[in-house]
Formats: structure tokens, C-alpha cells, sequence
């Protein structure tokens, strides 16, 4: 069975952080005090939430949610077969959920990953995402992240032109102008 992109459930969510891959584990362990899988699964279900299925498993999680107007914090984390998704996911990424972001507002979207972790900072990179600055001490055990970003002026994959029209669409959407979470809306939202 191939690699489906899905919107996100807390089942799904909840499988995935109980079976972390070590280097996802390690990055939210030093960012949160006290966390269990159902809870990482339910504050990920804010925003845009999607899990990448391989061979009908769910095997990572990734989206983003807004923070405040106009900023968005996206994230990702997986199980140890999440390699296998990160090609659809990245597709995903440009295709979906970037034109999604961008079309409820967002300037600006950032995505922190613990130094340690050369995977996730070559894969922000490979999204487009620009490394801003360097986090010293940002874990709750004195570990170092990196900052990166995309801004409406960067975003290589969402032309502006696009994203403008949809605007005051999606402002209509709900009385918070965010439309549908995840695993509420659907991927044509």
C-alpha cells in the first residue's frame, strides 16, 4: 500500500507519540516538562493537523497552528519508518499545507528543531525554511535549537499573487478567521 496523507486524528496522533523514532523523543522530551502521547496528540490537533499512512500505519504527524494573527509554529515528529514519508510529506508540504497557512494569514511560520537533530535541520532546509538564528539553552536541560523560518516574502512555493484572493475567504471561515482544525476540515479547505 502506498503513502497516504490524511487529515490527523487523536487515535492516529496518540499511536505516533507512544512509538516515537529516538531523535523525536529526545527533541520534545527537553521541551516539555511533563508530556504523554494522548496529551502531544491533542495540543497537535490545534491548527492544521495531517498523519502520513504507510501501508495503512499512521506514521508521522506534521501540520501547523497559528500562535498568534499572522504567526504559525509548524511541526512534525514520527516513528522510526517516518523516513519513508518524508517525500510525500514534502510534497504535502508545498502542494497543501503551505497554500493553506498562507491563506488564513500567516507572515510568518516558524519551526525550532534541537541542534542534535541533523535529519530535521536538513529537512527544513530541504522545505525552504531559513535558518535565523541559534537557540542557546532553549531546552529545559540547557540544549541548543536552531530557529527557522519562512516569511511571506520567502515563500518560494506560495507566490503572494495566490495567496491574496484567499484571504478574505478564509477571514470569513469562522469567527476567528482559522476555518476548520485538522482533523475536523479536510484537506480542501
Amino acid at each position: 500500500m502506498p503513502l497516504r496523507i490524511i487529515p490527523a486524528t487523536l487515535r492516529d496522533l496518540s499511536y505516533i507519540a507512544a512509538n516515537l523514532r529516538p531523535e523525536d523523543r529526545a527533541e520534545i522530551d527537553c521541551q516539555l516538562d511533563h508530556w504523554s502521547p494522548a496529551l502531544l496528540a491533542l495540543t497537535a490537533l490545534q491548527g492544521f493537523a495531517y498523519v502520513a499512512e504507510l501501508d495503512g500505519n499512521p506514521e508521522a504527524g506534521f501540520g501547523a497552528a497559528e500562535q498568534r494573527g499572522g504567526l504559525w509554529i509548524a511541526w512534525s515528529w514520527g516513528t522510526r519508518r517516518m523516513r519513508r514519508c518524508v517525500p510525500g510529506i514534502t510534497a504535502f508540504f508545498h502542494t497543501v499545507l503551505g497554500p493553506q497557512v498562507a491563506a488564513r494569514g500567516a507572515w510568518r511560520v516558524e519551526a525550532r528543531a534541537l541542534a542534535a537533530n541533523r535529519l530535521a535541520l536538513r529537512w527544513l532546509g530541504r522545505l525552504g525554511a531559513t535558518q535565523r538564528s541559534l537557540l542557546p539553552g532553549y531546552g529545559r536541560n540547557g540544549e541548543d535549537f536552531f530557529l527557522y523560518d519562512w516569511t511571506r516574502e520567502g515563500w518560494n512555493h506560495v507566490p503572494v499573487s495566490k495567496t491574496t484572493g484567499t484571504e478574505a475567504a478564509a477571514a470569513d471561515a469562522d469567527s476567528r478567521g482559522q476555518g476548520h482544525a485538522g482533523a475536523r476540515g479536510g484537506a480542501a479547505d
